[in-house]
């Protein structure tokens, strides 16, 4: 017997968890298989077998047989044709304007808008003008054009699924003469399955935005001779000594063994100041070096570091959180073959016990006419596309009705602190003078200094002081002090500033001063100290400024009946609490890397329920993913949370979390009243039928009605007031 065989191909048309779902059923069926595992995300699927009972043929045809192409992931894969990449979104547009081209020539070639909105309903003798039976019938065809195959799939392996439920509608409503309805519910469905591909799509955009930030290449030394070469990140091996210039990103994760510098760590633990590094201290791939060069001793391979694994994170989060099956879809299951059994029973049934054949076969036909699914197939897609149009006009994009009803669901909110609940950018919070001088005369040559520096401190600095209209002196003999400050001249005098541990370097520190250190770092905020030859000439407060209407957020959520609200952070204990007070969190956890967030967030769903996580950075994508829901602020957040998150409030509208949960709930409620009066009217006719009440035409009328009404109040949904109402 050979050896199992692990084989990797790309799979074109992979878009829903339907689909991998159909994998599963067929490649997984093979004789041999002994594994599978289907990604998503990538749209690969990875197989292992034993060759001598299954061959590569064998698993192509086996995913043909679930309507998808394979092709073998060995070297390169060939790219997509503009069919593949566009095909979906034409045939769905062809579908809609097809839809209204056919019901402006119904309405103007018969002069009555009301007989082509009802398909010609209540009227003796009713024919549909050839242009638009025509147009309705393409409108079918091509909202349809990647579902039949699929239904007749799914029928030949007598497995009802909602392809073969949307297509039954479509055909039902054209034998009963509905071409309108026929149109129209093709067009939604494709509309529907459209949103659902896109969403995945911006996943997959995710993860290459993620890759890129790591740099594809490093310096480091060879340990044979000691020379600096360039090459591969992926070749770098393991305790080789990488160098790393100003600017540059890190590539790889290790420890500096040589020089000192500030960190943008943002990337991946999402603190909103630059760290200082000195040798001994850790280094992230895919973080920035911002002042002094360094040498670190890589610890970890390419394959291996921190943002690899947040990458992995995202991917299998992704992946878990395929959508799962909706109600209606389950229903379909049993709905379809039960509905055909009913008819066919009620049309052989009663004629044994001295019934009238010809009678019967019309009522069985009857209930096929009331069970054609219309009105329940549209009751879904239509709520859920006015809702989310309703959310986008309020600046929250919402990427599929699944988000939508997970939003409905929450019942705890998980936010970051940096860029969500606070403006993401460190602003002067005091300015404290000692020893005769000034407080502006501290702020203006502090600026002075800082003005030859684009560290965000300096800037924060710079900033406050031309706000405050101070006049800077001029600075020359500027040298930055790596890691620890800078130096200069101020009208011929010697300044110095820098960081709390400067005072302890400099041997200045007195009794007076630590006691306003500790104040301010004890409150969360970065302290630059200023000084001349002679003594400190006073201490400046430097701090991230919490977002104005971040308090009345957390008290609205509450309101709304949000049972916990959660801040998840990188930043320090003493900012994360100080932060966490202001706003009224219930609870703050502090100096958390990106998986410790994400563990963070698994651990209060598990205690609690339904979680949604807000964040704005790469740190916070995997737990992002991972959550039940993930919100990402769209205005300022990086692009890998905006494209892992499943909502995205694009305005950067805090606001807008407490309008998106009672929007979500709203829309669930007018989602279940559709779905439970579609039902009911078919269950009345239902019983009409049996006791040869109902008529053909009834039938007719009662199901295109109902799919008007459901259409309807479904369309209530964009009249949503609350989307233009500030929260008070």
């Amino acid at each position: 017997m050979k050896a199992k065989v692990s084989k990797s191909f790309k799979i074109r048309g992979m878009d829903c968890a339907e689909e991998t779902a159909a994998l599963k059923r067929t490649v997984g069926a093979l004789a041999g298989v002994r594994g599978l595992d289907c990604n998503l995300i990538d749209a690969t699927m990875t197989v292992e077998f034993e060759p001598d009972q299954v061959d590569e043929a064998a698993i192509r045809n086996a995913v043909r047989d679930a309507g998808l192409e394979a092709e073998a992931v060995e070297g390169p894969v060939s790219r997509e044709t503009w069919w593949a990449r566009n095909g979906r979104e034409l045939m769905c547009a062809c579908s809609g304007a097809l839809v209204v081209l056919g019901f402006l020539a119904h309405a103007l070639m018969h002069g009555n808008l009301l007989e082509a909105l009802t398909g010609g309903e209540g009227v003796t003798h009713h024919d549909f003008p050839l242009p638009a039976l025509l147009s309705y019938a393409l409108a079918a065809v091509t909202g349809g054009w990647f579902v039949f195959p699929k239904a007749w799939l799914a029928l030949r392996k007598l497995r009802a699924d909602m392809n073969l439920l949307m297509t039954l509608a479509v055909i039902g409503a054209m034998l009963i003469g509905q071409w309108f309805e026929a149109g129209t519910v093709a067009f939604l469905f494709a509309l529907s399955l459209l949103l659902e591909s896109w969403s995945v799509e911006r996943a997959r955009r995710a993860i290459r935005d993620l890759v890129g930030m790591t740099p594809p290449t490093a310096r480091y030394r060879r340990s044979d001779d000691g020379s600096v070469v360039e090459g591969p990140v992926a070749d770098v091996p393991l305790g080789a000594i990488v160098l790393v210039r100003p600017g540059e990103r890190i590539p790889l994760d290790g420890v500096i063994v040589k020089g000192r510098t500030s960190v943008n760590q943002a990337p991946i633990t999402g603190e909103s100041i630059p760290v200082v590094k000195e040798e001994g201290d850790e280094v992230f791939a895919g973080t920035i070096n911002e002042e002094g060069s360094i040498e670190f001793k890589a610890t970890k391979a390419a394959s291996d570091t921190t943002l690899a694994r947040i990458i992995r994170m995202v991917e299998h989060a992704q992946e878990r959180r395929a959508p799962v099956e909706q109600w209606v879809e389950k229903f379909a299951r049993y709905y379809t073959p039960a509905m055909i059994l009913l008819a066919f029973l009620v049309a052989t049934l009663p004629p044994l016990f001295s019934g009238d054949w010809k009678r019967w076969f019309y009522e069985s036909l009857v209930v096929l006419v009331i069970a054609c699914p219309c009105a329940l197939v549209i009751s879904t897609p239509v709520s859920i596309v006015a809702a989310l149009t309703a959310a986008a006009r309020a600046g929250v994009l919402i990427k599929g009705g699944v988000f939508l009803e997970a939003a409905a669901k929450v019942k705890v909110f998980a936010l970051d602190k940096t860029g969500t609940l606070t403006r993401g950018a460190p602003e002067v919070q005091e300015v404290v003078s000692l020893n005769g001088h000034e407080p502006g005369d501290v702020l203006a040559c502090a600026a002075a200094l800082e003005e030859h520096s684009v560290h965000p401190l300096a800037t924060a600095i710079v900033r406050k002081a031309r706000a405050d209209g101070l006049t800077l002196p001029a600075a020359g003999n500027f040298r930055e002090l790596p890691g620890r400050g800078a130096q200069g001249t101020i009208e011929g005098r010697p300044y110095w500033l820098g960081s709390h541990r400067l005072l302890h370097d400099k041997g200045v520190e007195e009794s007076e001063i630590h006691a306003h250190a500790q104040r301010m770092e004890d409150a969360g905020r970065s302290v630059v100290v200023l000084g001349c030859e002679h003594h400190v000439c006073g201490l400046i407060a430097v701090a991230d400024t919490i977002r104005p209407e971040a308090a009345a957020v957390v008290r609205a959520l509450k309101d709304a009946g949000v049972r916990r609200v959660v801040m998840l952070t990188g930043d320090n204990k003493g900012t994360a609490d100080a932060v966490g007070r202001a706003v009224g969190v219930d609870e703050v956890r502090a100096e958390l890397l990106p998986e410790d967030k994400l563990n963070a967030v698994k651990e209060i769903e598990e205690t609690h329920g339904s979680t949604a996580m807000v964040g704005d950075g790469v740190n916070d994508a995997p737990a992002l993913a991972s959550a039940s829901i993930g919100i990402a602020m769209g205005a300022a957040g990086t692009g890998a949370a905006i494209e892992t998150a499943d909502i995205a409030l694009m305005s950067d509208d805090l606001t807008r979390l407490p309008w998106l949960v009672h929007h979500a709930r709203r829309s669930m409620r007018v989602v279940r009243q559709n779905i439970a009066f579609a039902l009911a009217v078919k269950a009345v006719f239902m019983t009409l039928a049996l006791f040869q009440v109902a008529t053909l035409w009834m039938a007719i009328a009662a199901d295109m009605g109902a799919s008007l009404l459901v259409v309807f109040n479904a369309l209530r949904l964009l009249k949503d007031s609350s989307a233009s109402r500030p929260m008070t």
